[in-house]
């Protein structure tokens, strides 16, 4: 018989903690309810000590952590059973059996035994907040109220599924460049340290005939084979350094600024931004989520510190009475277009649907803007990595050639 975890509430506000045994979470809950408390918490506690438990973490390190692709599955496959007329708790109890990820499966548990406990789902979703962020407890809370919970997961679906394929063609525009710049300075690196080397018995005695790019990358040749434990050393400080740097509110600050000024990238990254925004919080208007928490919520997920400012000076001005649209007025981050048409969606009652619009719209922008940057940066990286090559190549043979000229 399995072995809950509860907390529990008597008439006189005391809150006990203990165990109980029952066939299923909805008997342990009867079974505190009739002892006179009020359920606070009720969790399964997992079986299994030694050998079993070793096992489970090593499959968990082997599955990694659930993420947003599993929560997509599992909305997608919840909205459908709940359209088909299964109840949340049969149909969770679907969903856990169907599930192979151990971590998101003993997630999917939680939630069914939450919800068999008496919980709301948006309550259930919302103690797992790494998995489950603030734009979908809302939506799901909203529903819950509106009675359009099937249509709504088919909403947040779509959403997740948008978000992934964002997230991929970000990524992948990343990608390229990386791998790019990595082959530039490994082929550097090589050239350095074991081609010119070679050369430099052939230079010797003749440095006052050297032209001075020669000399340079002699001198940085030699640095870098007899030097090289002092490069590497500071190279991983370096870069443990700028790790930690960015981990920091100041290095975040700093990068989420670099995002938005680099002449190439910082498109892409608006449109995104504008987009995940507008997305957000037309979602939340349209599921009928009051207007300050569309708003509060929307800065959360903003994804950049400056556009997360933004919409806090927003939420202000409107907790103080002011439309939406006279502080997004002052700011340079949207564009004059986008901030008239959320004045005139305030003034006709439809600003859900604008801002669905003008999302939709970004969205389109980011796809055009990704395709833009990645075939912008191709041939910038290969004139890049080209010059690198020829500077050091010519570096070597121009000296070799007025030598041969002056023996000949």
């Amino acid at each position: 018989m399995p072995n809950y975890r509860y907390q529990v509430r008597n008439n006189n506000g005391q809150v006990t903690v203990g165990v109980v045994s029952a066939d299923s979470a909805v008997n342990a809950a009867a079974a505190l309810r009739n002892q006179g408390g009020h359920v606070l918490d009720l969790t399964p506690v997992q079986a299994g000590i030694g050998g079993s438990a070793l096992g489970r973490k090593l499959k968990e390190l082997n599955n990694g952590k659930p993420g947003m692709k599993h929560v997509l599955d599992f909305t997608t496959q919840l909205a459908v059973m709940i359209h088909a007329g299964i109840s949340l708790r049969a149909a969770l109890d679907g969903i856990v059996d169907q599930t192979t990820h151990s971590g998101f499966k003993r997630v999917i548990q939680s939630l069914k035994s939450d919800v068999e406990a008496g919980r709301q789902f948006s309550e259930a979703i919302q103690r797992h907040p790494k998995l489950f962020n603030p734009l979908y407890v809302n939506m799901v809370r909203a529903s819950e109220v509106s009675g359009s919970f099937a249509h709504m997961l088919q909403r947040i679906a779509q959403n997740l599924a948008q978000q992934i394929e964002t997230k991929k063609m970000v990524i992948g525009a990343m990608i390229y460049p990386a791998i790019i710049g990595t082959m530039a300075v490994g082929v550097t690196i090589f050239l350095l340290v074991f081609v010119l080397p070679k050369f430099a018995g052939v230079f010797e005695g003749k440095e006052d005939a050297l032209p001075a790019q020669t000399l340079f990358l002699l001198g940085l040749s030699d640095f870098m084979v007899s030097q090289w434990p002092i490069l590497i050393g500071s190279i991983a400080t370096g870069g443990t350094a700028l790790f930690f740097f960015l981990k920091t509110d100041i290095g975040q600050e700093w990068l989420d600024r670099l995002k938005l000024s680099i002449p190439i990238m910082k498109k892409m990254f608006r449109s995104l931004y504008i987009s995940r925004s507008l997305q957000t919080m037309g979602e939340l208007i349209n599921a009928g989520v009051p207007m300050l928490d569309t708003i509060a919520i929307t800065s959360e997920i903003a994804g950049n510190r400056q556009y997360k400012r933004m919409w806090r000076t927003v939420y202000a001005n409107v907790k103080e009475g002011k439309k939406i649209a006279t502080p997004l007025a002052a700011s340079t981050l949207l564009p004059k277009a986008v901030v008239q048409m959320i004045a005139a969606g305030e003034e006709s009652g439809k600003l859900g649907e604008v801002l669905a619009e003008i999302s939709d719209f970004y969205s389109k922008q980011l796809k055009d803007n990704i395709k833009a940057v990645t075939s912008m940066i191709e041939p910038i990286m290969i004139i890049i990595m080209g010059s690198i090559v020829g500077f050091i190549a010519m570096a070597i043979i121009l000296p070799i050639f007025k030598m041969s000229q002056i023996v000949g």
